[in-house]
């Protein structure tokens, strides 16, 4: 296993350690097509992480589109309810890269749970997400907040719509002094202006910080999130969520589709988010099933170069080969080499390989080896 694993990229060593992480927990794999009915995406596009989408037409004249999603794929096939599906996918998908029309392939290793959701099966999807940057390496942190929460506070304050959509963009942005002139703007009174602005400022351990999360409640909604926040990551602690979990507010996702928790990982060495997910009914919803929803999605392509794997030699040893030395000799000493475990790369002259010690042929010769 462990010649195995320092032949693979970053991504690859990360996404063969999360599939074996939630096939332990009673995950099943989930296929799916490269393609999906262009109607899916566009019906969903503030759902997909970006509204670009690469399509063709297909047999029989359809249009057709490359996989910029996994979840809407596993909603579309979905049951309606019943007790939890759990299932888990590592697929590639489709997007155009910037201001161009290259096709970016990114791989994505993530879990849906699906069905009848209670605490348990959030605490449970809370643990995995935290095990996963674990298995990813490095310092680590998981950070939450509640789409409950959000939205409790909105209509406590009496906004409704678009203003509280710009209202929550400017909580994420964490820029009070925007939430303050929005504030001023829908002619909220000083005490809902402090709460927003405290609010988009909030982050720390939940142990520490839900003392001053509970300050900013107004009415029922919001207690019921902070009672679920606590909870689930009691639940998420008992079954071994082994890293930070912070309170963070900043972390906001679209009221149409999002419903309860939300959580957003983070590696050190990484400036953005490897790992996003959340609870999902409402998306259910516009699919006509009435059930809950929690899933998440590592996005191993941003692994690549984690782990020192920039810094990683091509080959463990170099060996190196005059011009009349026999291929034979060559053959038998990369196979030595090999055969002890290490990686090996036999050229005639160094170039720009990487590597971590040399071997010179006419040396080892000399040395009797």
């Amino acid at each position: 296993m462990a010649n195995l694993e320092s032949a693979m990229r970053g991504e690859e060593l990360a996404a063969m350690r999360l599939r074996v992480l939630f096939r332990r927990y009673g995950y099943a794999r989930f296929d799916m097509s490269k393609f999906e009915e262009y109607e899916l995406y566009s019906r969903n596009k503030s759902f997909l992480a970006s509204d670009s989408i690469i399509t063709f037409t297909g047999a029989g004249g359809r249009l057709m589109a490359l996989r910029p999603d996994v979840t809407l794929s596993i909603v579309k096939a979905a049951p309606g309810g019943g007790p939890p599906r759990r299932l888990y996918y590592s697929e590639n998908v489709y997007r155009p890269r910037h201001a161009g029309r290259e096709v970016s392939e990114r791989m994505q290793v993530g879990l849906e749970c699906i069905g009848e959701i209670g605490a348990y099966e959030m605490g449970e999807v809370l643990m995995l997400a935290s095990r996963s940057l674990g298995e990813i390496g490095g310092r680590n942190c998981l950070c939450l907040s509640h789409m409950g929460f959000l939205t409790g506070l909105l209509r406590g304050a009496g906004i409704e719509g678009q203003p509280g959509e710009q209202l929550l963009s400017r909580v994420g942005d964490r820029s009070e002094s925007e939430i303050r002139r929005l504030c001023g703007e829908y002619g909220l009174d000083g005490g809902f202006t402090e709460k927003f602005a405290s609010l988009a400022g909030l982050y720390g351990p939940i142990a520490e910080r839900i003392y001053d999360l509970r300050a900013l409640s107004v009415n029922g909604e919001t207690e019921a999130a902070i009672g679920e926040i606590e909870q689930v990551c009691r639940i998420a602690r008992r079954l071994g969520a082994p890293g930070d979990i912070n309170i963070d507010f900043s972390i906001v996702n679209d009221m149409n589709y999002y419903s309860g928790i939300i959580f957003q990982g983070f590696v050190e060495g990484i400036p953005a988010a490897v790992l996003s997910g959340g609870r999902y009914d409402k998306l259910l919803r516009r699919f006509g099933k009435f059930s809950g929803a929690i899933g998440f999605a590592v996005y191993a392509d941003m692994l690549e170069g984690s782990r020192g794997g920039e810094d990683r030699p091509d080959a463990d040893v170099l060996v190196l080969y005059g011009e009349g030395d026999d291929p034979l000799e060559i053959a038998a000493a990369v196979r030595d080499i090999a055969d002890g475990g290490e990686s090996v790369c036999a050229m005639s002259e160094e170039g720009d390989l990487k590597y971590g010690r040399l071997v010179r042929l006419s040396e080892r010769r000399g040395a009797g080896i």
